[in-house]
């Protein structure tokens, strides 16, 4: 069995937290979203998470709330070289991936009903270490090649003090 297959066998039996040393954060996300008739919303949201670092690749974690409107779902980004996955499972489940210079399909379920949609991913900028640190993404969303906006985000992950 290789190296890799065995990891992801014991990420999908015993969830990924385990295998990484999480620790307690803060994490911030502001950010624009732009719909295709130009409007923009600004989002800003401060909450409770987890976060680990190992062998260059990070992954933070939370829950959402009334506030987003996806209370009862979980939200994970994993980052390594290869990309940005944004998980999100509970109420909603989705995993977008981000690829910069790429364009991925991915699957968004509701409770009313599932579609398909695009990612196409214009930057990326992780500067993520043990400690925590910043990430900035940059895409368009599409559904069956229509746009229908474009967000920019920016993260901020720092270890919460104890105490």
């Amino acid at each position: 069995m290789s190296k890799c297959y065995f990891f992801l066998v014991l990420e999908t039996v015993l969830g990924y937290d385990r295998l990484m040393n999480m620790r307690d954060v803060i994490i911030s996300i502001t950010g624009i979203q732009h719909d295709p008739t130009g409007q923009k919303d600004a989002v800003e949201l401060v909450t409770a998470g987890k976060y680990g670092f190992e062998n260059g690749e990070s992954r933070f974690t939370y829950e959402e709330s009334d506030l987003t409107g996806l209370d009862g779902t979980r939200t994970t980004f994993t980052i390594s070289p290869m990309g940005v996955v944004m998980r999100r499972e509970g109420s909603l489940n989705s995993e977008m991936v981000f690829r910069e210079g790429k364009k991925d399909l991915f699957l968004y379920e509701t409770p009313y009903g599932s579609a398909t949609m695009g990612v196409d991913t214009r930057r990326i900028d992780a500067k993520l270490d043990e400690h925590g640190g910043t990430m900035e993404l940059d895409y368009a969303i599409d559904f069956n090649h229509t746009p229908v906006g474009r967000n920019k985000f920016k993260i901020n992950v720092k270890e919460k003090r104890h105490g």
